[in-house]
């Protein structure tokens, strides 16, 4: 658990870093600027991200997703790095690199600079409401797949497609509420409502929990992700330390 805790806690500090360089840019005409004539591309800050990963001894095993506005409906979509940053689009910044030795974090953020467009918000809201409900219903000897019920529950309820209720959708909730992570970024148990996931949820059991919307027709795409680690002894610990704010404020 210490090194998955460390993992976590390098992860979160180079997010902050990112966050903070991104805030220190400038805004012309709602795009966010280098310098007087350059914008900030997703390219520019996948390079800051690498080079503050690798001055804490980190590195990424796959590409980060930094995808912003229609990308950020497609769930794998890692960004498109010749595209600036603009005002009001949302980011999803999802985050899963790897220590010196060998162990993952997972987090997953999604940002407006500057503001949030009222549908992006809605849906920001919808999907933080159900993930405070599902990490407090957490425990163990519960199955796992109760939880992707769960989430597909409160989301038909909300009027969005799912994988249950439409399986295949690329649109709504598209996804399994969680994976596994420690020497491995994705690994048993699985949270979700597969045919024969009869997993129940374990002492050393480390998991994400990460529900999300994707509307990428609409231009958008929403998920919030924390891991979290039981102990040997029981103990529920979140291994993400990080805010959850959606609007990132930026200067003129």
């Amino acid at each position: 658990i210490a090194e998955l805790q460390e993992a976590g806690r390098l992860t979160c500090i180079v997010m902050g870093e990112t966050r903070d360089f991104i805030q220190e840019h400038n805004v012309r005409e709602g795009v966010v600027m280098k310098s007087a004539n350059t914008p900030l591309t997703i390219g520019d800050v996948r390079q800051f991200i690498r080079s503050r990963l690798s001055a804490y001894g980190m590195r990424e095993d796959h590409d980060t997703i930094f995808a912003q506005g229609r990308d950020a409906g497609v769930p794998h979509n890692r960004g498109n790095d010749s595209a600036p940053l603009r005002l009001g689009e949302p980011i999803i910044f999802d985050f899963f690199p790897m220590t010196s030795k060998g162990y993952f974090h997972d987090i997953t953020r999604t940002w407006c600079l500057g503001y949030a467009p009222p549908a992006v918000q809605e849906a920001w809201d919808q999907c933080k409401e159900l993930f405070d409900k599902l990490m407090g219903e957490l425990a163990l000897g519960r199955p796992c797949r109760e939880y992707q019920e769960m989430a597909c529950d409160y989301f038909e309820a909300k009027g969005h497609p799912t994988v249950r209720s439409q399986p295949g959708t690329h649109v709504g909730y598209v996804h399994g509420l969680g994976h596994g992570i420690g020497l491995d970024i994705h690994e048993e148990p699985r949270l979700s409502h597969a045919a024969g996931n009869d997993t129940v949820l374990q002492p050393g059991h480390v998991v994400s929990i990460e529900p999300g919307l994707y509307y990428p027709e609409r231009g958008f795409g929403v998920r919030i992700e924390d891991s979290v680690a039981f102990t040997e002894a029981g103990d529920l610990i979140n291994l993400t330390a990080f805010p959850y704010d959606l609007v990132i404020p930026m200067g003129g």
